[in-house]
Order: C-alpha cells, then structure tokens, then sequence
C-alpha cells in the first residue's frame, strides 16, 4: 500500500534494474521460500539468512542452499538462472521447538555429493552440526547453555580448516571451537591470554581436551558479525557499540578500529583482496575502512534505515593495467563503460598484486572498480561503485575527468535532515594536477580537517546531470561552479550542526519526533525493525536517555580518525537504489551469474545478471510453475 503523500511510484516493488553492465532481472520462476509459498508473520522472529555451498556434483548441478525461516530450516537443490525451483522436494527440512535457527555456515573444505557439514546457530545459544544429505545430527554445542546463554549472531568456519568454528553471541563474546572436542558437563573455566583496549582473550583452563578453546570478549553489547580477511589471517568484528575492530586471528592482535558515525554496526564486509572493509549499521550508511591506512576513506548514503547486510562482488570488481591509455574526453560514465567487467574469480583474486603496482614507483596507470552492496530494513537494495578517485584521491590522474561533483550546502531542514547541493564542476587534467591530489592520510595528522581541501569529491561512479537552480532539495545539482568553493566552506559547519549539533537522536531517519506524516514523505521504514519504538511514555524516556548518551559517545570519537565528520571524507551516492520487498531485507549474497537477496517474510529471490536471464529455460513458464510468486 502506497505511503501517504509517497506515491505508488515510490512504493513499487522493482523486478529490474540497470547497472553499466546492463539489466539485471528477477527471476521469478527461481524463488526459494517455505513450500507453501505463503508469506512469513516476521513479528518477532529472527531473521532469514541463507547459506550456499558447492558439492562438485557430476551433473553440473552442484549449487545447494540453505534457509531458516521462522523455527524452521531448508535444504534444497539451488538451480539458480539454470531451472525454476521445485519447492515441493526439499532435500531436508527441520522444525525446531523452544528455538529458532538465527545462522548457518557450510564447510567448503568438506562438502561433496554425499555429504555437507552445516553449522546453525540459535536463539537459546546453541550450535548444532548436521549433514542435511545424510539428514544426520552429528553434535550440539553449548546443549545445557553453560558456555553462553544469550543469542548466537555469528558462525563461521575458520578458512581453511575442516574442524575449528568460530561463534559469536549477543553478549558480546565469541568463542572457538572444534567438532572434535566435547563441552564438558560443567561450565567452564577460563586463563586470560591476551588483553587489549576494550577486548581480552582467554583460553579454557582444564585437564582435557574440551570446547570452547577460545573466549574472546570484544567491545561492549552484542557482537553482531564477524568476517575472516579471505586470506584467513585476519578478522573484523562489527559491535553494538559502534566499533569496527580487526585483528589479527592467529595472534589475537588488534590491528585497527572504526566507530560508527551514530549506533550499532551491524554488517560487515572485506573487498575480494582483503585491501578494504565495508560496514553497515544503525547510522543508515555504509561505511568503507582502509586495512592498511587504518581509516574511513568513504562512506555512501543512500539507505533510509538501517542497514542490515553488506558484500562485495567479486565477480564486477575490476582491476585494469598496463600501456597509457588514449586521452579521454568523455563523462565518467562513458569511461567507466570501457572498462572489462569479469565474470569469474580470477580477476578478483588476482587484484591485490595488481593493485599494489598502483602505489609503487611503477607510473603504468590501473583502472580500480570495487562493487559493493548493501541490503536495509528500508526495502531498499543499494549498488556502490569504489573507484580510483576515492581510493587515490593524493594521485594524479591522466584523463580529463567530468561531472566531478563535490558538497556544497544549504540550511538544514528542521527535521534534521541535511540538505546537499551538488555543483556540477568540469575539470581538464593533462598535466596531471587535481583538485583532490592535496588530500592527504589523515591518519598522519592529529587534525584531519586541516589537511583536507575545501572541496572532497562524491563518487565520481555517475554521471549527474544539471538542473534548474530554483530551490534546494536534496541531492539537486546545479549548471554552475562559480560559488562551489565559498559553499562549501560555508558547508563544513552547517553539514556537522545538521547531523550532531541538532541532536544524535535526528540523524538520518533515525527520529524519534518526527511526525507519522514526516516519516511517510521520508519512505522511512522503521517499521521493518525488530527493535521499532514503541509509543509508551516510558519507552520515549529511555529513548531519549540513551540518545543523550549516545551523542555523549559521539562525541569523544566526531572529527578523529575513529570517527571522521562527515565533509572529511567522500560521500558516495549509490549506483542502484530500488525498493525491491515488501518487508525488511536480510540476505545479499553475490554469485557468479545472479545476486541472491531475501527478506523477513521468507522469500529468496535470484536476481539473473546481464546475459544470464537466458540460461533459464524456456519451458519455464507461469503454466508450469507453483502459483503466489511474490514480486
């Protein structure tokens, strides 16, 4: 049903969209959700994830898939653009009573025709392993609760090996285990190993050999994910408290931290060659961290809620090298549509070596495309594009660059929402100077404001075309850059009293007082959120204790290399950003030929890349497949 005043252009759910590389297009026909096909009653219930391995089957159809929604679990054949799904033959199905599946995680290492190890995660605190093919219980872990008693948010296999796994919990602590050990029958004891800022290791004091090997306690409230480097020798933690923190996993060494601009982190993601980490969360954006500067180097606005899943993919992410390519006139968007998209592996796992040619003496150019995604609790599915002029911004660069947009400001709206205009500026760069080229690390500098230039770059991934000046409305552009310098300036302060001198508490679309109306003409969902505000007295007034607290936090960390302010670093805008659900979204998961996204009502939906929708067959047809598609 359409908002008020919103529309029913703004609430329609899209079946397609159009990236460079083409269309992307649901496939209906390719739906995972329960048999019935009947939407999920989400009310207080965990979120579906999903989960894929290959089996290396003969057959080529070696793709399966599992998902949880509500108490129950699923096990299927995943087709993909290949065949519709057949709903009616899951190869296991599990209903569990007095708790809820809340995460899984296949092991690659072992999985094969015959058999799969699948960890899941749940509510009261266990790990369960099973084999889905077999239909098998292998072991429960953490069964009488006396390891952790509080929800299990994270699990993983540890890369590269078939025993040990790695689960986090909603207290905050994680712990490692291993299949080959028991619990024991009491609860256990623990030696401190390692102890940092805010974090501590601990190993499990006894006589033999039992779970957890392992306690980490990191951060303050829940550890809501964690993410391996893909090398395996690193991991980053995104925490309630806001911080993203990354260690060193062998050694259990803090390598660096993030905070969030306001609220929890809640996702979080690295780039194919372990060189960047996105994190999403409570703040409606996503927020892009440098492993080896240790500091945000972007961040992308395009959420109206929070952000719940964060991914790169592998398969768009492009890295380009070698001769001095011909002088370029064009728009970015004509350039960038030069570029080679891969569709395979090798050019992501390929990138690291490639990229550090960018930073040697070597002058060869390198053309840098990182793709990333994010999913929210608005509906909406946002695509990114990470380019060499947010990743380089101290290099030169050898094209004429065009619709190069930077912030400029208005008056903040009294919502306490921040208004932008953004002036459409034409450089020429033959000689190899840039208006960005002064942006220095500001993790060299106890100041970072001081060594940035008037004027920082969006994303320079689109093109934006010019409009009429007459009012200021979001995101508009205007046909002149005479006064960008001077607005720009004037900027700085109205874009840090618009999201904190106004109060934490109004940041983005995270209001507590604006009215119903207000939330309808913003599309704000907070609806979809498992923690939505209630309307008692009481609730306001803890509400509003905790924002008070919360902007005390912010404060200490607003305007360091923790936290930057906002015009102190690039301000993506995203590639794509569709409405694409009816209900909050929860899964985005990247595949060689499609992109995988589910929501809360239970549905698992296969997004066919361009010049795959035709590998689904033909003789597909709505005749022949099971009826109630949604979308």
């Amino acid at each position: 049903m359409a908002a008020e005043g919103g529309g029913k252009e703004m609430n329609e759910i899209k079946t397609q969209f159009t990236t460079r590389e083409g269309v992307y297009k649901l496939l209906t026909h390719s739906e995972y959700s329960r048999p019935n096909r009947v939407p999920f009653n989400s009310q207080g219930s965990n979120p579906v994830k999903v989960s894929f391995v290959n089996v290396n089957d003969q057959s080529g159809n070696g793709d399966r898939i599992c998902f949880n929604v509500g108490r129950e679990l699923y096990f299927y054949i995943y087709k993909g653009v290949r065949k519709a799904a057949d709903l009616s033959k899951p190869i296991d199905k599990r209903i569990y009573k007095g708790t809820q599946p809340t995460c899984h995680d296949f092991n690659p290492l072992t999985a094969t025709a015959e058999s799969v190890s699948l960890l899941v995660g749940f509510s009261a605190g266990q790990v369960q392993l099973i084999d889905p093919i077999k239909k098998e219980t292998s072991k429960l872990f953490n069964e009488e609760r006396l390891i952790d008693k509080s929800r299990v948010t994270c699990v993983r296999w540890v890369p590269g090996s078939e025993s040990l796994f790695l689960v986090a919990h909603s207290s905050g602590s994680m712990y490692l285990y291993n299949v080959e050990n028991t619990c024991g029958t009491t609860a256990p004891h623990y030696q401190l190993l390692k102890q940092g800022e805010n974090y501590a290791v601990h190993t499990c004091k006894s006589k033999s050999a039992r779970n957890p090997l392992l306690r980490w306690t990191v951060g303050e409230g829940a550890l809501n994910e964690f993410a391996f480097s893909p090398d395996g020798k690193f991991l980053a933690c995104a925490s309630q408290d806001g911080f993203l923190r990354v260690f060193g996993f062998d050694a259990a060494e803090l390598h660096g931290t993030m905070k969030s601009y306001f609220g929890g982190l809640l996702c979080v993601c690295w780039s194919p060659d372990g060189r960047y980490i996105v994190a999403g969360g409570e703040d409606d954006l996503v927020t892009v961290w440098s492993f080896s500067d240790c500091r945000v180097i972007a961040r992308g606005h395009g959420h109206k809620s929070w952000v719940s899943v964060v991914a790169f993919d592998h398969c768009t992410t492009s890295v380009e090298d070698g001769d001095p390519p011909a002088e370029f006139s064009g728009s970015d968007e004509d350039f960038h549509e030069q570029i080679h998209f891969g569709a395979g592996r090798d050019r992501a796992n390929s990138a690291h070596s490639r990229l550090s040619k960018r930073n040697s003496t070597d002058s060869r150019p390198v053309s840098v495309t990182y793709r990333f995604g994010s999913v929210g609790q608005d509906t909406q599915l946002c695509l990114w594009d990470l380019t060499e002029d947010i990743l380089f911004p101290h290099l030169p660069l050898s094209r004429t660059r065009t619709h190069t947009n930077v912030m400029s400001a208005t008056s903040p709206p009294a919502t306490g929402q921040t208004t932008t205009t953004t002036t459409t500026v034409t450089t020429t760069n033959p000689s190899g100077t840039n208006g960005k080229d002064n942006l220095s690390n500001s993790s060299s500098s106890g100041n970072p404001a001081n060594s940035l230039p008037s004027t920082l770059p969006r994303s320079n991934s689109l093109p934006h075309s010019s409009a009429p000046t007459g009012g200021s409305t979001p995101n508009s552009h205007t046909g002149s850059s005479s006064n960008s310098s001077s607005s720009t300036t004037k900027g700085n302060s109205i874009i840090d009293s618009a999201f904190i001198a106004t109060g934490v508490s109004k940041f983005a679309t995270l209001s507590l007082h604006d009215s119903r109306k207000e939330r309808h003409e913003k599309d704000h969902k907070r609806n979809h959120s498992m923690g939505h505000i209630s309307s008692k007295s009481s609730d306001k007034l803890n509400q509003l204790s905790s924002s008070r607290t919360a902007k005390a936090e912010v404060a200490k960390t607003l305007g360091t290399t923790l936290c930057p302010r906002m015009e102190d670093v690039p301000l993506l805008e995203p590639l794509v950003c569709k409405k694409i659900a009816h209900e909050r979204l929860t899964v985005l998961i990247f595949l060689e030929d499609c992109l995988v996204t589910a929501c809360q009502e239970g549905f698992v939906c296969t997004w066919a890349r361009p010049g795959k929708v035709g590998l689904l067959s033909s003789q597909n047809n709505p005749a022949n497949s099971p009826s109630g598609t949604v979308v």
